[in-house]
């Protein structure tokens, strides 16, 4: 699941890391929809237009070694 949204930030992690330190996108399939300052606040913008599960939210962290995404869904 989401392994499109996964590559793109794979493929893309240096451009995302130059454009957005320290924030979390919001990614769906090749583009990112969102960036926000929080899990939260990207959780509570991409849910007004897109379904839970639909989207990636990842983290770019300042220390390569903080990386982590998160993926909503309906349990």
């Amino acid at each position: 699941m989401l392994e499109v949204e996964h590559q793109f930030y794979l493929d893309n992690r240096e451009t995302l890391r130059e454009k957005y330190l320290g924030k979390r996108v919001v990614i769906v399939k090749n583009e990112i929809k969102g960036v926000y300052n929080s899990d939260l606040e990207a959780l509570a913008e991409a849910t007004k237009t897109m379904e839970m599960g639909t989207f990636c939210v990842k983290y770019i962290p300042v220390d390569p070694a903080e990386e982590y995404h998160r993926v909503y869904s309906y349990i």
